[in-house]
């Protein structure tokens, strides 16, 4: 596959994926994976290599346009970052089949949710709770532990917890991205250590999603970002089904 390809790969992942509020990790782990057949440790370096400077893009976006919504992504932040740190020591200690697998079932269990967030989660959405603080420190948790140990930029559970806050899916989106160049900062410089990066596949992508996330806030002030789901989701649903399946079968 040519870099010019791998460009337009990381331009569509970072334009998807910063306009829904995630980071792409899972996207990219399942395009270096399932194309370019890397092992599943050094997929996790590079993909959190390639999603971290597009991250980084999306949210100055987000916040210039005054969308970000900073208490609540700081709390989120101070469970998410722990988890993660944690993640990254232990999976250094994890055999290449296990980590394998763990990266495919985290992969399927993903594209299961949203999914099913796509065409049975509605009703939750503007769900209000007492409870609603500490599960938001659950999903940073959650989403730490995906950074730390499959590489992943944790996105999905990130963007449960500020729907659970009763953000709307613009600042929902904008928060997550804020939330996520914290994490993923965090898990690549764990993942630098290893020495695992792609760096020729790495940078093309790299080159790609910062265009992605570029036009990513851009794209969201323009368009209805509920009706803009309704498209994307199912689509990328179905695209870390197939590509956790591809990874162990």
């Amino acid at each position: 596959m040519t870099y010019v390809s791998l460009i337009l790969i990381g331009f569509a992942i970072g334009l998807f994926v910063l306009s829904t509020g995630g980071g792409g990790a899972a996207l990219y782990i399942g395009v270096l994976t399932s194309v370019f057949h890397l092992s599943a440790p050094v997929a996790a370096a590079t993909s959190l290599f390639t999603a971290f400077p597009s991250l980084c893009v999306g949210a100055f976006g987000h916040y210039k346009a005054g969308n970000i919504r900073f208490k609540i992504g700081n709390q989120m932040l101070l469970s998410a970052i722990p988890a993660t740190i944690v993640g990254a020591l232990v999976s250094r200690f994890i055999p290449k089949d296990v980590y394998t697998w763990i990266v495919a079932i985290i992969l399927i269990v993903l594209g299961i949710q949203i999914l099913y967030s796509r065409f049975f989660g509605k009703q939750k959405t503007n769900m209000k709770t007492a409870h609603a603080g500490l599960k938001t420190a659950f999903f940073g948790i959650v989403s730490g532990l995906m950074v730390g140990i499959a590489g992943l930029s944790g996105g999905g559970p990130v963007i449960a917890g500020l729907l659970v806050m009763n953000l709307d899916m613009v600042r929902a989106a904008a928060t997550s991205s804020y939330i996520l160049v914290g994490t993923t900062g965090v898990g690549l410089l764990f993942h630098l250590s290893t020495g695992n990066i792609d760096w020729k596949i790495g940078v093309s992508l790299m080159i790609g999603a910062i265009a992605g996330g570029l036009l990513a806030p851009k794209i969201l002030s323009k368009l209805d970002p509920i009706k803009f789901n309704s498209y994307v989701k199912p689509f990328i649903g179905v695209l870390l089904l197939v590509m956790g399946l591809r990874m162990v079968v």
